[in-house]
């Protein structure tokens, strides 16, 4: 079944933004370590990139449900791509410095609150819901490809060769895909302000299943943070790659996310949900001590590839979970509550990382996340299996419900 136009525009637009975006996540961590060496002003300025999403969640997704996703996208980008372009000059200029970086990458984070909850809410009003994991798993590997194997050996290419270049290059990057995402349809929403938030809260709530993963998430997102705020700083004075090693270490990375988002899909179709959960939790686990542990950049790549591939398994499971279970209507609030709950511990596990780092060593972050991964690992499996039990029962008896209205209805 061949896709819409509106969602290949759509695909179009997240390539060419999160190229730009690559290019920029790599170029950041560089420009900080010229400014300072000190693992918690690096975690800051990471930190500062995640804020948003603890502060905005929740009026992001109440604004997805309320106005035009398009048009809430679009701009979000346009202003995404003046903040860059900004930078860039200041950078140009050597008037950059922590304060600056931590300002453009908050800046930047709010963009990604607003254009994030949006974008996974709209996907549904453009596919039907039986491409729901073909479509996720062609998002992430988009995804993959441009911010984590395309981009980052491009920001470090052209950060060696001006500093400037690959904040430029961001700021195109928003542009262009501004200019596609406002082709996309109009949509208008209109729900009552009142209800916005308070609404996608008692969904999430009174759901087992969506609720679960949302906390699942939570921990996730913590022990991943723990391993990013500092990577660059294991990489360079550990392992002791230069600006490009480094973007091709982020880019070999990438290859097993890549990987996952082209082959979950079918993985999942094979062995299930709640085996494809399990093992992305369990492979994540092993995959942090192994980067805590390498002794090589060679290792060091392989064990972030397996990181990516269970990280993008976890992914195309979860979001088409939450596409299908989520009411359209509701889809964009709670998004945004999922987020806060999932993805509101990101700036704390940047923060703990710096820290845990500046007290214990380079490799202690990605061992500390080993074994919280591994607990939270024992204590939710039983949970998260109940859960999905649990769902797996309630669609079908409402598919039941469906058989038998549609054969009655269908009598003469």
């Amino acid at each position: 079944m061949n896709l819409p136009t509106a969602y290949r525009r759509l695909g179009w637009a997240t390539g060419i933004d999160n190229l730009g975006t690559g290019a920029f996540t790599a170029a950041v961590p560089l420009l900080t370590v010229t400014v300072t060496s000190d693992p918690r002003l690096v975690s800051l300025v990471s930190a500062a990139a995640y804020l948003p999403w603890l502060l905005l969640s929740l009026p992001a997704g109440s604004l997805a449900d309320r106005h035009d996703r398009a048009g809430l996208m679009w701009r979000a980008q346009a202003a995404q791509a003046v903040l860059v372009a900004v930078t860039a000059v200041l950078v140009a200029c050597g008037a950059v410095g922590v304060p600056v970086l931590v300002v453009t990458a908050f800046g930047l984070g709010a963009g990604d609150v607003v254009f994030g909850t949006a974008a996974q809410a709209i996907v549904p009003d453009l596919v039907a819901k039986p491409l729901l994991a073909r479509v996720n798993g062609r998002r992430q590997a988009i995804t993959t490809i441009t911010q984590q194997f395309a981009g980052p050996p491009l920001g470090s290419l052209l950060f060696g060769v001006a500093a400037a270049l690959p904040f430029g290059l961001d700021a195109v990057s928003f542009a262009v895909s501004a200019v596609l995402v406002a082709r996309l349809r109009r949509r208008p929403r209109g729900a009552p302000a009142h209800s916005a938030v308070r609404e996608g809260l008692s969904w999430l709530l009174r759901h087992r299943l969506v609720r679960t993963l949302a906390v699942l998430l939570g921990v996730n997102t913590f022990c991943g943070q723990l391993v990013n705020a500092t990577l660059v700083l294991l990489a360079t004075q550990v392992v002791h790659l230069g600006a490009r090693g480094y973007g091709v270490l982020l880019a070999g990375a990438a290859l097993g996310s890549v990987a996952g988002g082209l082959v979950n899909a079918r993985i999942v179709a094979r062995i299930g949900s709640p085996p494809a959960l399990v093992t992305a939790l369990a492979v994540n686990a092993g995959a942090f001590a192994g980067i805590g542990l390498s002794p090589d950049a060679v290792l060091l790549g392989v064990f972030l590839a397996v990181n990516g591939f269970a990280t993008t398994l976890w992914n195309v499971v979860t979001v088409g979970v939450r596409q299908q279970q989520v009411p359209s209507a509701l889809l964009g609030r709670v998004t945004g509550v999922y987020r806060l709950l999932g993805w509101g511990l990101i700036p704390l596990g940047t923060l703990t990382g710096g820290l845990v780092a500046h007290g214990l060593g380079l490799r202690a972050p990605s061992l500390v996340a080993a074994a919280v991964r591994g607990l939270a690992l024992v204590v939710a499996v039983p949970v998260l299996v109940r859960a999905l039990r649990d769902q797996s029962s309630v669609d079908g008896r409402a598919s039941s419900c469906r058989r038998i209205w549609r054969a009655s209805s269908s009598r003469p």
